[in-house]
């Protein structure tokens, strides 16, 4: 039979943080513990759930269930053990003081031993502080843990966008889907024609969005991803640089590009719509305004934009057809002969079997200069650690120190998978030079734009309906060449000198 005095409150706790782990479940503590009130005939008033950690003081469904007691609503507490509870010393004091009051008579626990004799407070109190200890000893551990997992390269938390924690291995990998999207971010705002909001925009269009379903916000952008070192290889934490053993996205020099646009604040810039073929590549010979075009009954035309506030412009209109016949005739001027392009191409294949030979002094020069570094580093941790250099200069010192090397590795890399890289550009431009006679005679305006973009740059002008221009190095050698066309081979015909004979070739 119940003893109708004697009322209990069932109290289970269980929370989600790392103590707990080995804690039964809300589920089975309730099962033993009505197992257990049953057994030794306890009366319970009430089961009470709180799904809350009790390292530190606050939870509102404990301290109401004491203020309940208080009220003389129960006299006990039946719970699984002191730790479910109390976790720090305000909680257990409490509990403690009620007990001396007379408030709590009795404490009921399958895996303890209470009673309100100072011997059982005396146990309690020691219950109290075993808990506590727990909870203090293994915050210090994690701690440690996690220093040790900075100095062996690996950043502690959740990784940024673009990259996952493996939770096979505990460290972070590159997101296969993701990573490309940063990266192209990362390109697109270090040109300066982006803003943060604009990366935003095309983070949110390429499946990068918030939990919540929204856009990131642009302090987010800019802070957590544009701002990040983690990405070209390198972590902050507490705030120390630090060297990852991560597989970067991007290259330590594209992120120093992003630092300088961030530094600017760029703004905002809108590529202009072309609706028109040959749109944006001339200026006018005269103000110097752009030129802009027409359409006008079924034909397109060309004028300045008569922008100039300095001079009056009296050019008028040309007709896309006679514009296009110029251009045409200007890239022929500047097209290679087939037998000069072969003979180049011939000469890039020997240049190429040079030029693998010839990176090695830079590449050992550089490596020494890590070595320095490596050594400074080295020196410097002694020194902070001896105590000879404050924390702060050893901070900016090692950070200098880590970026000039992280400089160094890169150019190793760069030297090493660039060092011949002039030869491919070299060998697409005779390849595009040989055929430029082709595009002249074609239909493609386009093609014939993007290839007079390459020839002449910004130099093209357009006045009294003539488009002239300076054309651009190596395409400007090509212009004293003898025409593509019509060129025949007998013995009245001199050819003259190719221009690679007596120079070296453009690097």
């Amino acid at each position: 039979m119940y003893n109708q005095s004697q009322k209990f409150f069932l109290y289970a706790r269980k929370s989600t943080d790392v103590e707990d782990k080995q804690v039964l479940s809300i589920e089975a503590q309730l099962a033993e513990l009505r197992e257990y009130a049953a057994r030794e005939n306890l009366l319970i008033v009430e089961e009470i759930i709180e799904k809350q950690s009790a390292k530190i003081p606050g939870r509102p469904i404990f301290n109401s269930m004491l203020e309940r007691i208080e009220k003389e609503e129960a006299s006990g507490i039946v719970s699984w053990h002191p730790d479910r509870l109390a976790r720090n010393s305000v909680d257990g004091g409490r509990l403690i003081y009620l007990i001396d009051t007379g408030k709590i008579k009795f404490l009921k626990f399958p895996q303890f031993w209470f009673d309100a004799t100072p011997q059982g407070k005396f146990m309690l109190n020691i219950a109290f502080g075993q808990s506590k200890y727990f909870v203090d000893s293994l915050s210090e551990n994690t701690k440690r843990g996690l220093r040790q997992k900075v100095r062996r390269g690996e950043m502690p938390g959740l990784a940024p966008v673009g990259y996952i924690n493996d939770s096979r291995t505990k460290t972070i990998v590159v997101d296969k889907r993701k990573a490309p999207v940063v990266k192209q971010a990362f390109e697109m705002f270090a040109t300066g024609n982006y803003r943060i909001l604009d990366i935003a925009d095309f983070l949110a269009k390429n499946g990068l969005i918030s939990k919540t379903g929204n856009n990131w916000k642009i302090d987010r952008v800019s802070r957590q991803i544009l701002s990040n070192p983690f990405y070209y290889g390198h972590f902050r934490y507490l705030r120390e640089i630090h060297e990852g053993v991560h597989k970067p996205i991007i290259t330590k020099k594209l992120f120093e590009a992003v630092q300088q646009v961030l530094n600017k604040r760029s703004k905002p810039w809108s590529k202009p719509r072309v609706p028109k073929p040959y749109l944006g590549l001339f200026r006018c010979g005269e103000c110097g305004m752009m030129i802009t075009a027409e359409l006008k009954k079924g034909h397109i035309y060309y004028r300045c934009t008569k922008k100039s506030k300095i001079i009056k412009c009296n050019q008028c209109y040309t007709r896309q057809e006679l514009l296009d016949s110029q251009v045409s005739e200007m890239i022929q001027k500047v097209s290679l002969r087939p037998d000069w392009a072969k003979e180049m191409l011939k000469k890039l294949d020997v240049e190429k079997i040079e030029l693998a030979h010839s990176c090695g002094a830079f590449v050992g020069e550089k490596r020494e200069e890590i070595r320095a570094i490596n050594q400074k580093l080295q020196r410097l941790l002694d020194s902070y650690l001896d105590q000879d250099v404050d924390r702060e200069s050893y901070l900016t010192k090692k950070e200098n120190l880590l970026s000039s090397k992280k400089t160094l590795e890169e150019q190793i890399a760069r030297i090493q998978q660039t060092h011949h890289a002039w030869l491919e550009p070299m060998r697409n431009w005779i390849i595009e030079a040989a055929d430029a006679a082709n595009i002249a005679s074609g239909k493609d305006l386009e093609a014939k734009k993007v290839l007079a973009q390459k020839i002449f740059g910004s130099n093209l002008i357009l006045s009294d309906q003539k488009a002239r221009g300076m054309e651009l190095s190596p395409w400007a050698a090509l212009r004293a060449a003898p025409p593509t066309r019509g060129l025949e081979r007998d013995a009245r015909i001199e050819l003259v000198s190719p221009p690679w004979e007596g120079s070296i070739l453009p690097r």
